[in-house]
């Protein structure tokens, strides 16, 4: 009995083994990605209002090339003005947010995501970060960018510029540019790209996204020059530099006139702004009825970020994108630098933007605005961070000094200053513009010597006589 038995279990054995493989079962298709979030230009922004900047771009791009668009507001508007109510705070960030909606629908965006953020005002990124708690936000880009899957990233420009200078958008375009470099690395943020265990049942407990590389990165800009309908009196592009944007990235005129909706696409921007009452009231359906449009008309520039597939600088946004996939491009990440001796330097966010830029392949960028500037009102203070470093083995001292121009008066920063070997002592100076002068550009230096010997010079430009509305 036992050896039949043996001969039974070895033909049941080898009849399994000669089976083939059409007997196995046939497992379900694979779902892959939810096709309804799929993005071609993903929007990263500060607030609600803050994608009518480049509205008639937007327009042109989805209703005459029909390009998926989608979009993220990392803050909600809460510290924003109100032009039609009474309503502040936290009520005005549910009504922006709704304005928001109503103007992306108009333009045919339906996929919004609100971060939360509340608005941080002034003009030091770093600041914006830290009030948003820039690891949560990063986390949420990053999956929104694996969600979306797109082609192209949209954001501000990640620099301070005279008559821009919110830290909330350089915040925004901070978290863009990282996620355009993490979304593709399955080792940032894993637990989104672990498949869920069983997504026909309940408490997943991780995300089943795939990694995805974005393709190409551009940046804009509401500076003086780049927006003239927030800032018509601002007095236009400084006598001291050419244009930072010329040259930079394509351009797209908004008085082109729509092929599908037989108007300019500056029109459909305007239209666009109607819905943002709280902050512009009726300017744009004003605009349209006086038809005054050359606000709305003007020209697009941007600045070209970066791309992981042929690309020429000022060439179509969408130039060298195909259908295809493509591999994660690691970024060149953070190389620390070797100083030497003494010097000075400006501080954050300045020093910040400069390691920043080379680590994310940005480099370009450092030769936008090779002498740093700021806009403030007249009568207020300028806050600079200045670095007195000593890179030596011995410790010195520091003599700073400051030079400014006429009416202009220093509140903290000239002094003498003991600086440990090896060590930076951080200067926060303060100096404060005169209250009577006239707009113009101006430039103010600080310099620093030891033992006699100078150690550096720091120069900035001032437009004085308008910040944006922005607390410096």
């Amino acid at each position: 009995m036992r050896t039949f038995s043996l001969i039974v279990a070895i033909l049941a054995m080898l009849l399994a083994a000669a089976r083939s493989p059409a007997q196995l079962p046939l497992a379900p298709p694979q779902a892959g990605p939810d096709e309804r979030y799929k993005a071609d230009i993903l929007l990263v922004v500060a607030h609600p209002d803050d994608d009518n900047v480049i509205a008639s771009y937007l327009a042109r791009a989805i209703f005459d090339q029909h390009k998926r668009v989608a979009a993220v507001y990392c803050a909600v508007g809460d510290g924003g003005a109100n032009w039609v109510g009474n309503e502040g705070g936290a009520a005005l960030a549910q009504m922006r947010v709704l304005e928001a909606r109503r103007s992306l629908d108009f333009l045919g965006i339906t996929n919004v995501w609100f971060l939360g953020g509340h608005d941080t005002p002034g003009q030091d990124v770093l600041w914006a970060l830290e009030n948003w708690n820039h690891g949560r936000f990063l986390d949420e880009v990053v999956r929104l960018v694996r969600l979306t899957r797109p082609e192209v990233i949209l954001t501000w420009l990640p620099a301070y510029t005279a008559g821009e200078n919110h830290d909330d958008h350089q915040a925004a375009s901070v978290l863009a540019n990282e996620a355009f470099d993490m979304a593709g690395d399955p080792t940032v943020f894993s637990e989104q790209v672990e498949p869920a265990r069983d997504t026909h049942s309940i408490m997943n407990m991780t995300e089943g996204l795939e990694p995805w590389q974005p393709k190409k990165i551009y940046y804009y800009s509401d500076s003086f020059e780049g927006f003239g309908r927030l800032f018509p009196s601002a007095g236009g592009a400084s006598p001291l530099r050419k244009s930072f944007l010329t040259g930079q990235g394509p351009v797209y005129s908004g008085a082109d006139v729509s092929l599908s909706r037989h108007v300019s696409y500056g029109h459909l921007a305007a239209q666009a702004l109607g819905f943002y009452l709280t902050q512009y009231a009726n300017r744009g359906p004003e605009a349209i009825a006086k038809g005054r449009m050359a606000g709305f008309e003007r020209t697009i520039t941007f600045v070209f970020g970066k791309s992981v597939v042929p690309s020429s600088t000022t060439g179509d946004i969408f130039e060298g994108i195909g259908p295809q996939p493509v591999s994660f491009v690691r970024a060149p990440g953070y190389q620390p630098e070797t100083h030497e001796g003494l010097s000075l330097e400006l501080g954050e966010p300045w020093s910040f933007y400069q390691e920043f830029w080379k680590a994310h392949g940005l480099g370009h960028l450092a030769q936008l605005l090779p002498v740093p500037e700021v806009a403030i009102d007249r009568g207020t203070a300028l806050h600079v961070s200045l670095l007195l470093r000593n890179a030596t083995a011995t410790p010195e001292e520091a003599s700073l000094r400051v030079t400014l121009p006429p009416g202009w008066s220093e509140k903290q920063g000239s002094a003498r200053y003991a600086l440990a070997p090896g060590g930076v002592y951080p200067v926060p100076a303060v100096v404060t513009a005169p209250a009577d002068a006239k707009p113009e550009w101006q430039e103010i230096t600080w310099k620093a010597e030891a033992g006699g010997r100078q150690m550096g010079a720091v120069t900035i430009r001032v437009f004085l006589g308008s910040g944006g509305g922005i607390p410096q």
